[in-house]
């Protein structure tokens, strides 16, 4: 049950891909997009999402530079165009109004997450830097290791996913971060082997079906921990 979330931000207004359970209700989860916008893959893991009992939004982050960029993986170049544009300075706030919308929506029961992709996997750690959800997942989350002051002040339990043969983050960085999260009470670091960056869409190159069968897994684990729902 797809739909879109209107959500007011400091600076203006701008859209999410709502996906709701089949039982109408349920914790919230945003989704946070890689440099391709919402595109098909970011809707199917809200429905995924959706289908194990959350309340999952896809934000629109690029809506400052073109509302509604969907853009499928041969779109590179563009997708590369639209990361050296992006500005992080207002994208916490995106994404702390997202939290608020998604609270506020009557689907909502329970609290509210937030999982990430690539730039989302960035952006996931952010969020949780700034307080004000359940817990953070980031999938292969790049620069990660330029935010770890911020990184440090988050107190919600963190899940980090990263690929063994990832080049934007190679050995030398997953410890660097593990580091220097080592004194966060709850955080999980795993790497897969054989897997490189976006081993999770199945539309990619990279694709990894157990990489990322067991990054699910793990996935859900955590939010069954930590933003538990009942499957509809």
């Amino acid at each position: 049950m797809a739909s879109q979330l209107e959500i007011v931000g400091q600076d203006g207004g701008f859209k999410g891909y709502l996906s709701l359970p089949k039982s109408g209700r349920g914790p919230g989860v945003v989704l946070l997009q890689e440099i391709f916008g919402i595109n098909a893959y970011m809707r199917q893991m809200a429905d995924l999402f959706a289908a194990e009992g959350y309340v999952a939004v896809v934000p629109d982050l690029f809506w400052r530079m073109e509302p509604g960029v969907d853009l499928d993986y041969s779109e590179r170049d563009k997708a590369v165009s639209f990361m050296k544009r992006f500005d992080f300075v207002p994208a916490p706030g995106d994404i702390a109004a997202t939290v608020k919308a998604l609270r506020a929506h009557s689907a909502v029961s329970g609290d509210v997450g937030v999982l990430g992709y690539c730039l989302g996997g960035k952006l996931a750690v952010l969020a949780a830097a700034q307080g004000g959800v359940a817990c953070t997942v980031s999938y292969y989350g790049v620069g990660i290791e330029n935010i770890l002051d911020e990184a440090k002040r988050a107190t919600c339990p963190m899940l980090l996913h990263f690929g063994e043969l990832d080049h934007n983050s190679p050995p030398a960085v997953i410890e660097k971060i593990a580091a220097a999260l080592s004194d966060h009470p709850n955080v999980a670091i795993h790497v897969y082997p054989n897997a490189d960056h976006g081993f999770n869409s199945a539309a990619r190159a990279a694709f990894n079906q157990n990489a990322s069968m067991q990054a699910h897994a793990r996935t859900m684990a955590f939010f069954r921990t930590h933003l538990p729902a009942t499957p509809s």
